[in-house]
Parts: structure tokens; C-alpha cells; sequence
């Protein structure tokens, strides 16, 4: 099936990260803010991706937009905030060691790329963390770097979509 004869549609906002090792639970912490702030925004789906499985898949696919948020290796300041879009995705996602999940999303993104369904436009809005160990909290730096995340992700939607979505404050 390709990308022509299948429907694609709505934006895809994944949150990916393992919520009981500190900084690495970041990424679904900023999509469930986001979610909670705008629990209906249309054609947007918020979704808690975990430490990611091949079940997301089907998801990955059907998105016409994809934002991935994770706890990504910048090589930067503990909460430093970066966006790669397209192609600086898909750049950033094949060096070894840059995003903890790194083997488990490129693998997503490989299964939509072979099956011709790759989202129209894709993003990873990666934050640099600080602390990857037992705990339920992020750091005090990654946690502020939450509102600017959830920017990046509003920016990206607005830019792809028109549509204006409500960013926190605040973890």
C-alpha cells in the first residue's frame, strides 16, 4: 500500500520515555500536559508512546503530521530544548547514540518508510536530559524546559495545521 492509496490524517503528537527513570520520562510528561490543555483539539492525537512497541505503528502511519517529544543526547546543558524536522529527523534518529529510544523509533520510522506510508511532515522535538535513574520526577532543568517543548510542538502544529493549541507553563 502506498502513501496515494491510503488516507492519512491529523497530527500525530507521541510523547516516548519510560516515567520511572527521572529525565527519560519527559517526553510523555510534556504530551500529557499538552493533552490536558487542549483534550479536544481537532485532528490532533496525543499519544503516551512509552518506551515504544511496534503496536504504535499503525498510528505512525495513519498520521499525515508526526512530533515525536523525547529525552534525546544533544550533547548540551541539562532541559536545552532542540526541534529536527524531515530530513534532520531522519539524520539525527540514524547516529548511533543520540536519542535514548534511538533503535525502537528508527525502526517505527523504517516500518511507515518500507510500507510507503511515512507521515507528509515529521518532527523530534528532543530534550537534552540531565538524570536517567530511578525516580518519578524529572530534574529541576528538564522539568522547567516543559513549557518550551510544548512551544515547539504548538509552533509545529500551527505552522503544519493553522491551528492554535494552549501550551503550559509548567510540569
Amino acid at each position: 500500500m502506498t502513501d496515494q492509496a491510503h488516507a492519512k490524517s491529523g497530527t500525530l503528537v507521541l510523547g516516548v520515555g519510560n516515567t520511572i527513570l527521572t529525565d527519560e520520562g519527559i517526553g510523555p510528561w510534556v504530551v500529557e500536559r499538552l493533552r490536558e490543555l487542549n483534550p479536544e483539539a481537532p485532528g490532533v492525537n496525543w499519544m503516551d508512546g512509552g518506551t515504544l512497541s511496534f503496536s504504535i505503528a499503525a498510528s505512525v502511519e495513519d498520521a499525515e503530521y508526526l512530533i515525536v517529544v523525547d529525552a534525546t543526547e544533544l550533547k548540551s546543558e541539562p532541559g536545552t530544548v532542540k526541534v529536527f524536522v524531515d530530513a534532520e529527523m531522519d539524520r539525527i534518529l540514524s547516529q548511533h547514540g543520540r536519542s535514548v529510544h534511538e533503535v525502537g523509533l528508527m525502526d517505527l520510522m523504517n516500518m511507515a518508510r518500507f510500507a510507503g506510508m511515512m507521515p507528509e511532515r515529521r518532527a523530534l522535538v528532543g530534550i537534552q536530559p540531565e538524570i536517567i535513574g530511578w525516580g518519578t520526577e524529572p530534574s529541576a532543568r528538564v522539568a522547567a524546559a516543559v513549557p518550551e517543548a510544548a512551544q515547539a510542538v504548538a509552533d509545529l502544529i500551527k505552522a503544519w495545521t493553522g491551528q492554535d493549541i494552549r501550551v503550559p507553563a509548567a510540569l
